[in-house]
C-alpha cells in the first residue's frame, strides 16, 4: 500500500516526509513529485512504508492534522485512471 498526502507545504522536504512517517515504522520510499514544466513541488507526496499496520497507524494518527501550517489530508493512495480517451483536439481552419 502506498499513502498519498495532500495539501502539503511547498516548503516540505523529502526529508521532512521521512522524519514525520519514520515515527510510525520503517519507511521504504518518500516521494514528491515535481511539475513537468516548472519544475516546483506540486503540493502533495506519497510514502511507502514497510507493513500495512504501519501505514494504517499513521493515516489514522495524521490524517487532517496540522503540519508546517497545512491542515494535511492522509490516506490510501488510489492508482491513477488510465482511461483511453481524451479525445480533444483541434480543429484546424
Amino acid at each position: 500500500m502506498t499513502i498519498y498526502i495532500g495539501n502539503l507545504s511547498f516548503q516540505a522536504e523529502q526529508e521532512d516526509l521521512l522524519d514525520l512517517f519514520s515515527q510510525y515504522g520503517e519507511v521504504k520510499s518518500a516521494s514528491l513529485p515535481l511539475d513537468r514544466e516548472t519544475g516546483r513541488k506540486r503540493g502533495f507526496g506519497f510514502i511507502e512504508m514497510n507493513t500495512d499496520e504501519d501505514e494504517q497507524k499513521a493515516i489514522d494518527d495524521l490524517q487532517n492534522v496540522e503540519w508546517m501550517g497545512r491542515m494535511i489530508r492522509v490516506n490510501k493512495a488510489t492508482p491513477r485512471e488510465r482511461g483511453g480517451g481524451g479525445g480533444g483536439g483541434g480543429g484546424g481552419g
